[in-house]
C-alpha cells in the first residue's frame, strides 16, 4: 500500500512554532517513529508552502497512490485550487489537522477541502495523521 502525507504552508516548523498548539516534535522526528509501525505502507512525505506545487503534487499522485492524507494548513480555509485538484483526482484523500480547527479563530472554522475528501481528522495532535493511516486500513474503505 503507498500512502502520501501532504502537508502545507508553516509545518515545516512543527516543534518550533507555537508548541502549545504544535507540540514539541519535527514532523520528520514524527514520521521516522510511526514508519515502523506500519511496514507493509510505503508512507510517502511532501511539503510546501506553496499552493501551487501542492496543486502539482496531489495531481502526481492522485491517480496511483492509494491514499492521501493531507493536512492543508491555512490553505485549508482559502484554497479553491487546492479543492479542485483534490476532486479532480480518485485517489482518497483524508484532511488531517493538529489541532481542533473548530476550537481555534473563527475564519479557521470552515474547512473548503472537507466536502471532497473521504473524511476529516483533528484535534488529536500528531497522532491525527497516525489516525488518517488507520483509516486506509478500515475494511469498509479498501
Amino acid at each position: 500500500m503507498n500512502i502520501s502525507i501532504v502537508n502545507g504552508p508553516n509545518l515545516n516548523l512543527l516543534g518550533k512554532r507555537e508548541k502549545g498548539i504544535y507540540g514539541n516534535s519535527s514532523f520528520e522526528e514524527w514520521l521516522g517513529k510511526i514508519r515502523p509501525q506500519y511496514p507493509e505502507i510505503n508512507l510517502d512525505y511532501f511539503q510546501s508552502n506553496v499552493e501551487g506545487e501542492i496543486v502539482t503534487f496531489l495531481q502526481k499522485i492522485g491517480f496511483s497512490s492509494d491514499g492521501i492524507i493531507l493536512n492543508a494548513g491555512a490553505y485549508t480555509h482559502t484554497s479553491v485550487a487546492i479543492r479542485d485538484a483534490i476532486a479532480a483526482v480518485t485517489t482518497p484523500v483524508v484532511e488531517v489537522h493538529i489541532s481542533n480547527i473548530l476550537t481555534r479563530e473563527s475564519f479557521r472554522h470552515e474547512s473548503i477541502i472537507g466536502p471532497v475528501c473521504r473524511g476529516s481528522i483533528m484535534g488529536f495532535g500528531l497522532d491525527s495523521y497516525r489516525l488518517g493511516i488507520e483509516s486506509f486500513l478500515m475494511p469498509a474503505f479498501k
